[in-house]
């Protein structure tokens, strides 16, 4: 991959609505319960995912060849139904291992008036090609 990818901002996801039955389906699908209140810690994977797709494909990077190395999330405050969010990731990092390049990823997940609710992190292992 190239160098030239560090620093790269990529386009906001479309705006997503955050729902009770969006956070239910979401506690249900992780194997908790959800009595209502605030949404899980690691909620915002949801947009993040969706930010981090767009990202791959952008970039014509095949899903199949990603490993997911690490997840991080960072709070200004908690998600709740009602808020509208939408998530922006950059580049921060890449190096190659192995013939693997190793690619870090930030998203940062705001709200409708663009105040930051949570920052996140993750490590992707994009598999070198087999030869």
């Amino acid at each position: 991959m190239d160098q030239t990818l560090i620093g790269r901002v990529f386009p906001a996801t479309k705006p997503y609505s955050v729902s009770e039955e969006k956070v239910r389906e979401f506690v249900t699908a992780t194997g908790g319960t959800y009595d209502g209140g605030a949404a899980p810690a690691t909620f915002p994977i949801v947009l993040a995912f969706d930010a981090m797709n767009a990202f791959l494909e952008a970039e014509s990077i095949d899903l199949f060849r990603i490993v997911h190395g690490e997840q991080k999330f960072s709070y200004q405050r908690p998600v709740r139904p009602g808020d509208v969010l939408i998530a922006t990731l950059s580049v921060a990092s890449l190096r190659q291992i192995g013939g693997n390049d190793i690619i870090g990823t930030t998203s940062e997940i705001t709200d409708e008036a663009g105040a930051l609710v949570c920052a996140t992190s993750a490590t992707l292992v994009h598999r070198a090609a087999a030869e």
